[in-house]
């Protein structure tokens, strides 16, 4: 397959998005800000940024800043490592707003395929060429011109179609995935609520417990009625095995790069079982502190900056400080304790409109959650373990696929893979 040399500039047009003033972010409204969370650290592509509540604009907006679905938007800030030449498409028209941090990618008609340019953009090629000319600050920058500047080999308008459309499948699987996840999570949510916060779990009979009468009385450290049997524990009366992560010593370059994850915030973020990490630990990093190691199925929850962030450890792993850790000495706890936390830490959000925050290994294992008795706690565990395991396989294949994907992204766009797609598919 014949490649082009062309400068990006040749190909797209990028631009720079305006500058919102604070004064007009807001809680709801007609129009979303784009902002850095957008843009998925974890196999690409866009997300809903849930770290902030000021989300919305109601200041004036020019239309050319308002974005259209299939929009491809790249950061022009990085935020987090890597971040540089991660691209995203907008997923619905008229509602979001493009932010000075985010460029927009217009393609040029007959001379790139949109689907082929998304991928383009970041493919390592690009990747370096960005990183290469980002402003060598402690967060990094790069600009529209440094984008365009950007150079690359591409082939040909059919062959750039055949291979946009490859990748554009695969993604196609994993947002599938990503899809079929989020609603096994609502099910499971669904049971916990209808249980443990209506309290209609099944009584001796099988019916609803306080809708058939079931009898409810005071607690005083709740400040509210809960089924008689029941308690309100705190979370390190549950589970005491609590591990506050620690980052070795970053002098030493030999305590990284080995094959243990180290995990922090932005891996857990969208991720309920947690596989992967950006850093990884040596054997030596991880050894140097190894009362940290959290075995798997642990349950990670941010605990500084961002808290409330939440997930499962799929391997054996470390993390570093701003997470606590919880190690399980009884499965039952294990599904229920991350719903009970979720609904704390949305509840503490509700009162304070506050998602930023330190909070201690103590004030962590102080939290107090309403807490059933044994037989309830299993028989929850059953029901929602498997809904559990089946997310976490698919988030096992959507990493499969996005490693397969990135495998075979760079042998597409250097021609060292053949192309056989017909473009009639569908």
């Amino acid at each position: 397959m014949e490649l082009t040399k062309y400068k990006l500039r040749d190909l797209v047009d990028v631009t720079r998005g305006m500058s919102l003033s604070g004064q007009f972010y807001a809680e709801e409204g007609e129009f979303i800000r784009l902002t850095l969370g957008n843009f998925n650290m974890n196999g690409g592509g866009f997300k809903k940024n849930t770290s902030k509540t000021d989300l919305y604009f109601t200041g004036t907006v020019k239309d050319e800043f308002i974005l259209k679905k299939g929009d491809i938007i790249t950061p022009l800030t990085e935020q987090s490592l890597g971040l540089l030449g991660t691209t995203a498409r907008i997923p619905e028209s008229g509602k979001y707003i493009q932010s000075q941090d985010v460029a927009l990618v217009r393609c040029m008609k007959n001379r790139i395929d949109s689907n082929f340019c998304y991928y383009l953009i970041s493919s390592n090629l690009v990747r370096q060429q960005l990183s290469a000319a980002a402003q060598q600050t402690k967060i990094r920058h790069t600009s529209p011109d440094k984008i365009m500047d950007c150079t690359v080999w591409i082939p040909n308008l059919e062959n750039q179609i055949k291979i946009g459309r490859i990748l554009t499948d695969i993604d196609n699987k994993i947002a599938l995935n990503r899809s079929i996840n989020d609603n096994l999570e609502k099910m499971a949510r669904q049971l916990y609520d209808y249980w443990f916060v209506q309290f209609d779990f099944p009584d001796e009979n099988g019916r609803p417990y306080k809708s058939s009468g079931g009898k409810m009385v005071w607690n005083e450290k709740l400040k509210r009625k809960i089924p008689k049997e029941w308690k309100a524990k705190a979370i390190g009366e549950i589970e005491n095995n609590i591990i506050t992560g620690k980052t070795p010593s970053c002098a030493d370059e030999d305590n990284f790069g080995g094959d243990i994850p180290f995990v922090t915030i932005d891996d857990i973020r969208g991720n309920l079982f947690v596989f992967n990490s950006q850093r990884t630990l040596s054997i030596k990093g991880a050894e140097s502190q190894e009362k940290k190691y959290l075995p798997v199925g642990s349950l990670s929850v941010s605990c500084i900056g961002t808290i409330g962030v939440m997930g499962y450890t799929a391997k054996l792993s470390q993390t570093n400080q701003q997470i606590n850790s919880i190690v399980f000495k009884n499965e039952y706890n294990r599904e229920f304790m991350y719903f009970a936390l979720k609904m704390y830490f949305e509840n503490a959000k509700a009162k304070t409109g506050n998602v930023f925050a330190n909070m201690s290994k103590e004030e962590f294992a102080a939290i107090k959650v309403v807490y059933p008795p044994k037989h309830i706690l299993q028989l929850f565990h059953n029901k929602v373990a498997a809904i559990f395991n089946d997310i976490k396989n698919n988030i096992n294949e959507m990493n499969n696929l996005t490693k397969q994907r990135d495998e075979l992204l760079p042998l597409l766009m250097n021609g060292q893979a053949s192309v056989n797609y017909h473009l009639s598919h569908d």
